[in-house]
């Protein structure tokens, strides 16, 4: 096990117990804040700038000022300077309002072992139940104050719900909306495989966080034989498609084994997949 990196903007790699941010800092006391979570492979951030250009426009969407682009690629080489080239990472840089009162942003990373539990559903596939969201699918980028699409540091929803999947004895869950469409679950977006289409549910239309792993996956799905589309689909839909999946950073991709109770054979795609993202199935 390598031990947990933390580095700091101007301090370079401190202690891991070392203080990072102020108590009162608003990414802490409010959830005013932003993070990316960055896969490391070989040493080196997977789809680097397509997370940097994701957490800018976050930032923007909330008036959260970033230092410069070169800062944190600084900070992201700086905590990644030596790591084990043949140990997957999990490279988080988090973005915070500062403390109360004003002040800077709060800025820092983060590198650890990916979580076995992550490389376990790559290999393994997860059981996944639908859970209602009380919004309608589209209803969120229609209020317009509301910022949408955006990798909050607030995750007491996504932590509910995961809590809630653990009680109902499945790996996770996966959102439906109140007029039935499924949506994303907590941490991952879904993939599914209709006919030869490869589809994701629209981002921009659902204020859903668009995912950098899917849309990669997506934008490579020629590269199988494959169309790409988006959709919106119903618990229903996604029973009759031929495969199901969620993508993430750290799981890259994760077959649905079952869904709401009902099982699902294993796709032949899923190892072809797992390849065109880069990852060794074993």
């Amino acid at each position: 096990m390598v031990a947990t990196r933390v580095a700091v903007p101007g301090r370079g790699v401190v202690p891991a117990g070392a203080a990072v941010l102020r108590g009162d800092d608003r990414g802490v006391l409010h959830g005013d804040g932003l993070f990316e979570t960055l896969h490391l492979r070989g040493g080196e951030p997977w789809l680097r700038d397509a997370h940097l250009a994701r957490l800018r426009a976050g930032a923007a969407a909330i008036g959260l000022a970033l230092p410069s682009t070169d800062v944190l690629v600084e900070l992201l080489d700086t905590v990644r300077a030596g790591w084990p080239p043949d140990v997957e990472g999990a490279l988080r840089l988090v973005c915070t309002r500062g403390p109360e009162g004003g002040g800077p942003p709060t800025v820092y990373a983060t590198l650890g072992e990916v979580p076995s539990a992550a490389r376990r559903a790559r290999r393994d596939g997860v059981t996944v139940a639908t859970l209602p969201l009380g919004v309608a699918a589209r209803s969120r980028p229609e209020l317009g104050w509301l910022p949408v699409g955006v990798k909050s540091t607030s995750y007491a929803l996504s932590t509910a719900a995961r809590r809630w999947a653990e009680r109902a004895g499945v790996d996770d869950v996966l959102w439906v909306s109140t007029d039935g469409y499924v949506l994303e679950a907590p941490t991952a977006n879904v993939v599914w495989l209709s006919g030869g289409t490869l589809c994701t549910v629209p981002a921009a239309a659902t204020g859903i966080l668009a995912g950098v792993t899917a849309a990669w996956l997506l934008a490579h799905a020629a590269e199988l034989d494959l169309t790409a589309d988006e959709r919106l689909p119903t618990p229903a839909d996604l029973h009759k498609a031929d495969a199901i999946w969620l993508t993430s950073s750290l799981r890259g991709l994760a077959e649905v084994r079952s869904l709401d109770g009902l099982p699902r054979p294993g796709s032949p795609l899923t190892t072809p997949l797992l390849t065109l993202l880069g990852f060794e199935v074993r």
